[in-house]
């Protein structure tokens, strides 16, 4: 018998398998509608920091870069929106940088440079 499913076993080994490929599809099913899980404050502080290259130390330009620190939320979620969906006319770099953000990241990134402090 070179197949195993010509053995008389073969239909229970099948049969004791569904349970576990149903609770294996049910995992994956409620993990791809799970919500990713919010950024940590230093996840989103390392994000922040790759921006310090052109609008200075945590968002406080010194020179012809706009400015991030102190900057409204909704106005930085609305820049940083219309630089990934391309439709910022006076964006520069900005516009090929902001499409490898998620839009988590993003929303993470107005809140971030919003703040005051630091």
């Amino acid at each position: 018998m070179p197949l195993a499913f010509r053995s008389s076993r073969a239909p229970r080994a099948v049969q004791a398998l569904w349970p576990v490929l149903a609770l294996t599809a049910a995992f994956h099913a409620q993990a791809a509608n799970d919500a990713p899980a919010p950024l940590r404050a230093q996840d989103v502080a390392v994000l922040a920091a790759t921006c310090a290259n052109c609008h200075g130390p945590d968002g406080r330009s010194t020179g012809g870069i706009p400015q991030l620190r102190g900057v409204g939320e909704a106005h930085l979620l609305q820049r940083l929106q219309a630089f990934k969906a391309g439709t910022a006319q006076d964006a520069t770099v900005m516009t090929r940088l902001a499409k490898g953000y998620e839009d988590e990241q993003i929303k993470a990134l107005a809140a971030w440079f919003s703040k005051e402090g630091k």
